[in-house]
């Protein structure tokens, strides 16, 4: 009973680093309709930035704010200077533009940082608690709290704010927006500007586990493009309830059947996600498109 606990509230703080890029890989999409590709690169940038501030003394906590605000203005300014030309272009286009940027960031923070894993700080401590007579240690309960408060005030934001409701808006229908007097391309700018923050919280909460590095959310990335599809790729909250099915499942499936193990732990989540949508197309949370002829 002890080690089923503690590999589920593993398998949950693993999804929940899931969640947090897919929550961002989902906003850019309400936003553009737009799969950003290179969400992962641009989540490692800024958690190198936070990685320099923090060896050049500044205080932990404070690094990662500086941090954020860089995130923030970082989408903004690829949404403003690149996205924008592409948003009402071939889809297929825009595809190509985001593995674009994701090599090319790729490679800028490798310039500046270079290639070498680096360990990166950890803001939760490293001490266990017991739960149930479960070893569980505080940097799991961490993430899976900080988690759940991002997506509570993302709920929020779009829910009862003045700000996220135009931005649904806009998500839904960009050219009625226009005509309504909505600001679109400034609700779109400020739309990746939101997704490239929530994925440099993804960046700072895995970056102590794997070291910090170019490709460090390579693999993360994956994970959380199957957790939004799964999810639906117009709900927060089911890119978050995937995510934590994915980690959950991942953990058992290694620990509890012999066959799969270590090595095959990785392909169980992906089986799970092709057959969930054989039977729902849309994604545990997302809405039925229905087209009329």
């Amino acid at each position: 009973m002890a080690l089923f606990i503690q590999l589920i509230v593993e398998g949950l703080a693993t999804g929940s680093i899931y969640g947090a890029l897919a929550l961002a890989i989902v906003l850019v999409n309400r936003a553009t309709g737009m799969i950003n590709f290179a969400q992962g690169a641009m989540a490692v940038l800024s958690t190198f930035v936070a990685f320099a501030l923090a060896q050049a003394g500044v205080p932990l906590l404070l690094a990662f704010l500086i941090a954020f605000a860089f995130a923030f203005l970082f989408g903004a300014a690829v949404e403003r200077v690149i996205i924008r030309r592409f948003e009402k272009g071939d889809p297929d286009t825009a595809v190509v533009v985001t593995i674009g940027l994701f090599v090319l960031i790729g490679g800028i923070a490798a310039a500046f940082f270079g290639y070498e894993p680096q360990q990166f700080p950890s803001l939760f401590p490293l001490d266990s608690v017991n739960i149930l007579g479960a070893s569980v240690s505080v940097r799991s309960l961490g993430i899976i709290i900080v988690l759940v408060i991002v997506m509570v005030l993302l709920q929020l934001l779009f829910r009862t704010t003045k700000l996220g409701l135009a931005m649904r808006s806009v998500a839904d229908n960009p050219e009625s927006s226009a005509l309504s007097g909505l600001p679109v391309s400034r609700l779109l700018m400020i739309g990746w500007g939101l997704a490239s923050l929530l994925g440099a919280i993804a960046g700072v909460l895995v970056a102590p586990q794997l070291f910090v590095s170019p490709g460090m959310l390579d693999f993360v990335l994956v994970y959380a493009l199957a957790a939004a599809i799964l999810g639906g790729l117009d709900s927060p909250v089911g890119a978050v309830v995937a995510a934590w099915i994915i980690g959950v499942v991942e953990n058992l499936a290694g620990a509890y059947v012999d066959f799969i193990g270590n090595d095959l732990k990785i392909a169980v989540p992906f089986v799970v996600m092709i057959i969930i949508l054989i039977v729902r197309p849309q994604g545990l949370f997302g809405r039925k498109v229905v087209v009329r002829v």
